[in-house]
């Protein structure tokens, strides 16, 4: 017996919806029927763009005359707990962009809001479906490392923000945000490490403002350690360019080392493998500059539709997205107090 077409309405029409939308379009199972934003006129332009039927600028019209089966939440993070309460009051299936709410605390709120209704929630967390790190993560299971893993090492350079008007022509409200560089960025590493490593037991932070036209933070050294053994560092800025062709394509550069030898992924997606003593060898694997990054959106959304199908756990459930944002939480205490911090002993 096939399964149902599930009926998508969307909410939010600014610069990463088109990601979403493209996705959901090509997508097999699924039917995008509706988008709603505050300004009628870009939910109009995505509306014809997308060929989607139907557009609003009020999210609980929408969702009241569409009868859909979930909801695609693509808005600012001040707008989530309310946009999702009253999804889930009315039945519909969450997928939630990050970052989840402006504050742990309100997040919290969310996850445990939405759990009270007998709906399914998982966050839209993209950078560990992108198709690098699904490959290093199968490789490191298949022990082509070794069965200890040494360090991950990921240099994260855009040079998007150098500029006096940083930021203006694509995601302005960066500018104003008194934490950028981990709260919008840094948060999907921090996902990412979680899921090539395990769970996180400790991190040591700097943060520093380099641009001094933006409010919040731009780079920083950050050191995770792993429950596991083994730890993670994000050396990252918005600030200095990268020499990539496309520095958004990977976002960087990444080495993961274990007792048998390292991984190492390029800014063009390429990954090798480097055995101790041997030469180096190129891994193919399928690589498509489609949509963001390696097509993750597509990759994520299709994930949370399989498991929707199949009754199984999200990978980025809202209570383990709470355990990577009380990483987070971490992460900004240990910069403030200059200090490493235990996650077990951390009361955010």
């Amino acid at each position: 017996m096939s399964e149902k077409v599930l009926k998508v309405v969307c909410v939010g029409a600014g610069y990463f919806a088109d990601f979403h939308l493209e996705a959901w379009k090509r997508m097999p199972g699924v039917e995008l029927v509706a988008i709603c934003d505050l300004d009628a006129q870009k939910s109009a332009a995505f509306a014809q763009k997308y060929q989607i039927p139907n557009n609003y600028t009020d999210y609980r019209e929408m969702i009241q005359k569409e009868k859909a089966d979930l909801i695609d939440v693509i808005t600012p993070p001040a707008s989530h707990l309310e946009i999702c309460t009253y999804a889930a009051s009315q039945g519909l299936h969450i997928i939630c962009q990050k970052p989840l709410a402006p504050t742990y605390q309100e997040a919290i709120e969310l996850v445990e809001t939405v759990q009270s209704y007998d709906v399914r929630f998982m966050v839209h967390e993209n950078f560990r479906f992108q198709p690098w790190f699904r490959l290093m993560k199968e490789k490191l299971d298949q022990g082509v490392l070794g069965d200890r893993l040494h360090q991950i090492n990921f240099r994260f350079r855009t040079g998007d923000g150098w500029q006096e008007d940083a930021y203006m022509n694509r995601q302005p409200y960066f500018r104003q945000m008194p934490r950028l560089l981990m709260f919008e960025t840094g948060v999907h590493y921090i996902d990412t490490f979680r899921f090539l490593g395990g769970e996180i037991s400790a991190v040591y932070a700097q943060l520093d403002r380099w641009n001094s036209n933006i409010a919040g933070e731009d780079a920083g050294l950050i050191m995770f350690e792993f429950e596991q053994g083994g730890r993670a560092i994000w050396d990252a800025n918005r600030y200095n360019e990268s020499q990539a062709e496309d520095p958004r394509f990977t976002f960087g550069t990444c080495w993961l080392e274990g007792n048998k030898g390292a991984l190492h992924l390029g800014t063009d997606g390429k990954i090798a493998h480097h055995p101790l003593g041997e030469n180096s060898t190129e891994i193919p694997y399928k690589l498509e500059k489609k949509n963001f990054s390696g097509d993750c959106v597509y990759a994520t959304q299709k994930h949370f539709i399989d498991a929707l199908h199949a009754n199984k756990a999200f990978e980025t459930s809202g209570q383990d997205y709470l355990k990577t944002l009380r990483i987070l939480e971490a992460v900004y205490e240990s910069a403030k107090r200059k200090q490493r911090i235990e996650i077990s002993a951390f009361s955010s």
